[in-house]
């Protein structure tokens, strides 16, 4: 039946008139300026500044703050001092510290380069000439809240977009069945949840999907990833007609971008149907991998970040545990032989499969927490640890991570610590440092990666950072 048109659908006010034309000529003169593709998915794949060396990243990330004393920067002077006051004069550390601790794990040199690597990581050692150590990291404050938001995002108080949502917005996806950014946490959220990955004043599209890699079945690791009750095809057909009301009610009100990511994830939880199942499913792998990764926990989610990224997700951030699983403020030699000894394994595998696989020279692999700790024992104070005197306090005066592949110099150590492994003092690097160089890697200028909000033009290193140029191979 034809419609008969009222005189009603044609009346409207002046308001409504000048707002029609107005952002009608302007329609005009954007519509030949705009791909479609770029107009409905705005993961759309895009080239970055410059020739890139890396194409994606693999964040591995110890929460907590490990000991880099005890793990990537041996300091034999400890042992000296070990049960004595150190000479030198402390800063500001969160805690009350007190004499000298020596590592209680065993430094020995691997590979060509002969890199120094403590007995917590024999598998990853066998990569020694993949890593790129640096030495001289240094943050803000030692305290967890602030020091996370300032690793992840940038800024340690204020909203701010994480550095994979900027990756999402920069790059896009290869694969536009996943999304762009994916962080897996084992058990429930890490200290400040959401905001580790959160999408700040970007369009929410750009925000990291959350996977709780505790649980195996594909359907508990991605809610109503499948829907029981209609085809594909039907739902295509439901998800058409929603889409066309969708933006017939977003061309009224262009510039809510809560819509325009509400359509966005209609369209994307569908197409994540046809590959998610897949990515997610380790067991389509041979057996000979899967016990290379190991069956654990870690082992299975560290086996699925390579399956994303080998499938065009850009960003993937791994969580080892929930918590501070790192942060050992008593029985560090326990806590940190566990936790290295459920991490080693998977984390050595993802080095040596990436790069039997022909990935890891565009692969960017990133190892560390939010700080480091302190040379010096922690002392007992009420409600603060349990008075064992056998752990160390947080450190954000210097601290080490380590990357590999993606363009960085294999076997090399960059910066320096004191002699204790208290403060960063040869070629430091801040955490604004580092994510301009991580930008740099995926073919960007940090600078000129920005996105204008409230009247001003932001960016990932707010007014900070310089590239470590001596990293980059």
């Amino acid at each position: 039946m034809a419609h008969h048109s009222d005189n009603e659908d044609t009346i409207f006010t002046r308001r409504e008139l000048l707002n029609r034309v107005g952002m009608g000529f302007g329609a005009l003169a954007a519509g030949p300026l705009l791909s479609a593709n770029a107009a409905i998915n705005p993961l759309a794949a895009k080239a970055p500044h410059f020739p890139a060396k890396a194409k994606a990243v693999i964040h591995l990330f110890m929460n907590g703050g490990p000991s880099q004393v005890d793990t990537f920067d041996p300091k034999p002077a400890l042992t000296k001092y070990h049960g004595k006051k150190l000479p030198i004069n402390y800063l500001k550390t969160e805690r009350p510290t007190g004499a000298a601790l020596k590592s209680p794990f065993e430094f020995s040199r691997h590979g060509k380069s002969g890199l120094e690597i403590s007995e917590l990581f024999p598998n990853v050692a066998k990569s020694a000439d993949e890593l790129c150590v640096i030495r001289s990291m240094h943050a803000n404050v030692p305290n967890h809240e602030p020091s996370l938001l300032l690793m992840n995002c940038g800024e340690a108080r204020l909203i701010r977009p994480s550095v994979g949502s900027w990756v999402s917005y920069g790059l896009g996806t290869e694969n536009q069945n996943l999304p762009g950014f994916i962080s897996m946490c084992p058990g429930g959220y890490p200290i400040q949840e959401s905001q580790n990955w959160q999408a700040g004043f970007l369009p929410g599209t750009y925000q990291g999907t959350y996977i709780d890699t505790k649980h195996k079945q594909i359907d508990k690791l991605i809610a109503n990833i499948e829907n029981k009750h209609l085809p594909l095809a039907t739902q295509r057909r439901q998800l058409d007609l929603l889409r066309r009301l969708n933006q017939r009610h977003h061309e009224m009100r262009p510039e809510d971008s809560q819509l325009e990511s509400r359509l966005h994830s209609f369209e994307l939880a569908y197409r994540m149907q046809l590959d998610a199942t897949d990515a997610f499913d380790v067991t389509r792998e041979p057996e000979k991998i899967r016990e290379l990764y190991g069956e654990d926990t870690h082992g299975r989610q560290t086996l699925i970040a390579r399956r994303l990224v080998e499938r065009g997700v850009r960003y993937v951030q791994l969580w080892h545990g929930k918590g501070q699983p790192w942060d050992s403020h008593d029985d560090l030699e326990v806590n940190h032989r566990r936790l290295a000894k459920e991490s080693d394994k998977a984390i050595g595998a993802l080095l040596i499969d990436l790069k039997q696989r022909g990935m890891l020279d565009e692969t960017l692999v990133i190892w560390g927490g939010e700080f480091g700790r302190t040379p010096a024992v922690e002392m007992p104070k009420p409600g603060s640890n349990a008075g064992k005197i056998n752990g160390r306090d947080h450190n954000h005066w210097g601290f080490t991570m380590w990357l590999a592949g993606g363009g960085v110099k294999g076997g090399h150590v960059h910066g320096a610590t004191d002699e204790f492994g208290f403060k960063a003092v040869k070629d430091t690097v801040h955490v604004h440092d580092l994510h301009a160089t991580i930008l740099r890697l995926l073919g960007f200028d940090h600078e000129r990666l920005t996105y204008r909000f409230a009247g001003r033009d932001f960016r990932l290193t707010d007014v900070h950072g310089n590239v470590v140029n001596d990293i980059i191979a």
